[in-house]
This record gives structure tokens, sequence and C-alpha cells, in this order.
């Protein structure tokens, strides 16, 4: 049985990450103007993050205990039906949503001044935005819940940092059509904060499902999966926002810098 405080700071790692929507929410409310730079390099750290520690960690660690319970063929086919189910999901997800609708559409704080009287369509992609998030951010919960199940501290930490980061643009996307259109921050910053908590919810999801049933082999297909979806979210959604921001260079730098942070925390705690 998993001790008590391990599932509390696990729940308590996926909300931290879960409810940084309501930064982005900030920064889009108070803001004059985007940061650029520091939103390159943030979203470069946390794919470089989320990349290392997917192939060099989750994987060798779901491989071990797959191989190990299955054999190697049939513990390496697992493993790769799992790494890609996790892409699918979070794939799905975005196929299924609208692009204006999606939560990781590129959008700025400078975008507040642009409604040309479009006011009740700004306050309803707001309001859609944010369901949206909540579909989104529900597997990301699980990930994040399940990764701080199976890892020490040293692991766990990053990957809430990575995923917090990552929900910084995604809690601008909510907001800044929300008060654009209504003119109440209050409202703005609350749906964009409240969109968050689908972390948690995954969390809760994931504790409830999978707990009863924790095993070597549900903690490598977990692992591997939680690996798919990082992997997907670094490449479709993070990488690609930093482009947006038209910082190449210094989101590849943040990159670079948190595939470095990540060595030298496997490296330290080896």
């Amino acid at each position: 049985m998993m001790a008590e405080h391990t599932l509390w700071i696990a729940f308590g790692l996926t909300a931290t990450a879960g409810l940084a929507t309501g930064i982005g929410s900030l920064i889009a409310l108070i803001a004059k103007h985007t940061n650029t730079k520091f939103l390159c390099v943030s979203l470069g750290f946390s794919a470089g993050v989320m990349l290392f520690v997917s192939f060099m960690d989750l994987l060798p660690i779901a491989k071990d205990g797959l191989v190990l319970h299955f054999g190697d063929k049939t513990g390496m086919l697992t493993l790769l039906l799992a790494f890609f189910g996790g892409m699918a999901i979070i794939m799905l997800i975005d196929f299924l949503i609208p692009e204006p609708n999606n939560p990781h559409e590129f959008r700025s704080v400078e975008d507040m001044g642009m409604s040309g009287g479009r006011k009740k369509s700004l306050h309803r992609m707001g309001v859609v935005v944010a369901l949206s998030l909540v579909a989104h951010n529900f597997p990301e919960g699980i990930a994040t819940f399940s990764s701080a199940l199976s890892n020490d501290l040293s692991i766990a930490i990053p990957i809430t940092v990575a995923v917090a980061i990552h929900n910084i643009p995604e809690g601008i996307a909510v907001a800044v059509p929300v008060y654009h259109a209504t003119g109440n921050k209050r409202k703005a910053f609350w749906l964009s904060f409240l969109s968050g908590l689908a972390e948690p919810a995954g969390a809760l999801m994931a504790y409830l499902v999978l707990m009863p049933f924790w095993s070597p082999v549900t903690n490598g297909i977990v692992m591997a999966a939680v690996a798919g979806i990082m992997v997907f979210i670094s490449l479709d959604e993070l990488l690609p926002t930093a482009e947006k921001y038209g910082e190449h260079h210094i989101s590849i730098s943040g990159l670079i810098a948190g595939m470095i942070v990540m060595a030298l925390s496997l490296f330290l705690f080896v």
C-alpha cells in the first residue's frame, strides 16, 4: 500500500502545476506587454525538462518493469503501445477541439486591444477555451500525479515546474478574450484559474481508478504513457508556441538549459 504522505505530495504537486493557469491570467490582466523573451525561454526550458525526463528516466523505468514481467519482445511491445497510446490521447483531444478554441493557440496580452466590437464572440471564445483547457489538463493531471507517485522528488518536482510553465500561456489564452469581452478582471481571472482544477481532478481519477490495480506492470504502462504525453506536449505545443513568440534561438537555449538541469538532477541523485 502506498504511503499516505506520498499521495498527498502527489496531489499537491499536481494542483500546483494545474493552478499555474492563474499566473497566466495575472500576466494577461496586469502586464501591458507580453514579455516574449521570458515566455520563450520558459517554454523552451519546460520542453527540455519534459523531453529529457521522458527519454532518460520514464521510458527506461517503464522498460525495465515491463521487460522483467513480460520478457523482451512482449515487454518492448507493451512499452511502445503505451508510449504511442499516451500521444494518441492528447492528439485526439487536439483533433476534437476547433483551432480557434484551442488553449494552445498563441495569444498575447496585446490581443486585448483587438476586439472590433466582437465582445459576444470573444466571451464565448474565452468560455470555450476554458472548457477545452479542462479537457487538455485532465490527462496532464494524470501524468503529473503518476510521475510523482513513481519517482523521487528530484524527478517529480522538475516535471511539476515544467507542466506549470506550460500552463501559463494557457491561462493567458482564457483570460484575454474573457476580460476584453466583459471588462471584468475578476471573472477573467477566476475562469482561467479554475480551469486549472482539471489537473487535480485528473489526479483524483488516477487515484480512484489506478491505485487498486497498482503493480510493477501498471507502473510501467503508466510511465510509458506519461512519456508519450510529455513528448507530444513538447513537440506540438511548447516549442511551436515559443516559435510564435518569434524568439527561436532563445527558446532553443531554454530547451538545452532544461535538459542540462535535468541531467544534473539525475546525476546528483543517482
